[in-house]
């Protein structure tokens, strides 16, 4: 339990760039907790979504919130890149993990976001579960759900970012 509260409080502080005191992990970066892809040079954001809803339909993978956020910055006055937020779950597996440690909560549901740079360049970007999941100290049915997720949100992931429908 003690590792899972560490674990959870490097990825926080890391996420926000707070430096940690000696003897805690060092040289993490946020880069060094994500999953980032480009999408390819012929695949449009907008098909890129589409990839990826009709992916996670065929995985059984329920597409649970969208937060289009650059629309909300647009209707703000900011001039904002293209920023889109895409929450994905599985509410079984979702549910068998909190009732495991409710701190799991913090991890639900899945989400990827389409970003696009300042160059111009379009990404998806994810929490990146194979760094996650050897720390959780799973048992093995839970492990290998936590891995089928894991699998899931990469094979989104992928869809999007090649254009496979």
């Amino acid at each position: 339990m003690r590792h899972q509260v560490m674990l959870t409080l490097v990825l926080l502080a890391a996420l926000v760039g707070v430096p940690f005191a000696a003897g805690a992990t060092e040289g993490i970066s946020i880069s060094d907790t994500v999953l980032k892809m480009p999408l390819a040079e012929d695949v449009s954001m907008d098909d890129a979504v589409e990839s990826m809803k009709l992916r996670a339909n065929g995985l059984n993978f329920k597409l649970v919130a969208h937060l289009p956020l650059y629309k909300e910055l647009e209707a703000m006055g900011v001039d904002s890149n293209r920023i889109e937020i895409f929450q994905f779950c599985d509410a079984a597996i979702a549910n068998e993990m909190v009732i495991f440690n409710p701190d799991f909560s913090a991890y639900l549901p899945c989400r990827i976001t389409l970003i696009e740079d300042a160059d111009g360049k379009a990404w998806l970007v994810t929490l990146d579960l194979g760094k996650i999941i050897p720390s959780a100290n799973l048992p093995p049915e839970l492990l290998e759900k936590a891995e089928l997720v894991r699998d899931n949100i990469e094979s989104i992931m992928e869809a999007g970012a090649s254009g496979d429908l």
